[in-house]
C-alpha cells in the first residue's frame, strides 16, 4: 500500500481551504506518484436537489484536486477545459472519496483527471482537466507537504 503523506493547509481557498466559512474545506493526501487524496462528507452548504449535492461543488471539488496533482509535480497551473461526468448523484452527510492524477502533458496542455466515489466504491462523478502553466495566479508554495 503506498504511503499517503498530508498537503498543508490552504487558508481561504473556497475547496480546500480551513479559514473560508463558506468553503468545503476538503484536506488533501498525496502519495509518491502525488495522486491526490480526499475523504469526506458535503452538508447543506453544497446542497443541489433536496438531500444532495450541487454539481457545481463537485466541479469545484474535481478542478482544484486535478490542479493539486500538476501542483505537486512542480508545474503551478490554471485550468482551462473542464470536462465533469455526473454519473450518480452525490447524497449529503455521506462518507465521499475522491482521486485525482496528473495524467500526461501536450506541450502548453497539462492534463489531469479524476473521480469521486460514493462509500460503497461506485464512481458517482469524474472528470478530466486541461491545465497551463500560472505560475503568477499563486503563491509557490501551494500544495506542499504539511512540515516542509
Amino acid at each position: 500500500m503506498k504511503q499517503k503523506q498530508r498537503i498543508m493547509e490552504h487558508g481561504t481557498c473556497y475547496v480546500c481551504g480551513s479559514g473560508n466559512p463558506h468553503g468545503i474545506g476538503l484536506r488533501w493526501f498525496t502519495d509518491e506518484e502525488n495522486t491526490i487524496f480526499s475523504t469526506f462528507k458535503l452538508g447543506i452548504s453544497q446542497q443541489g436537489p433536496p438531500g444532495y449535492a450541487h454539481g457545481g461543488a463537485s466541479a469545484a471539488i474535481l478542478v482544484e484536486a486535478m490542479g493539486a496533482a500538476i501542483w505537486r509535480t512542480g508545474i503551478n497551473v490554471a485550468v482551462v477545459n473542464l470536462t465533469i461526468n455526473y454519473l450518480l448523484p452525490l447524497p449529503l452527510e455521506e462518507n465521499l472519496s475522491l482521486e485525482a492524477r496528473f495524467t500526461r502533458r501536450e506541450a502548453r496542455k497539462i492534463h489531469a483527471s479524476g473521480e469521486i466515489r460514493l462509500e460503497d466504491g461506485r464512481i458517482a462523478v469524474s472528470g478530466t482537466g486541461i491545465y497551463v502553466e500560472a505560475p503568477h495566479l499563486f503563491e509557490a508554495v501551494r500544495y506542499t507537504l504539511e512540515g516542509q
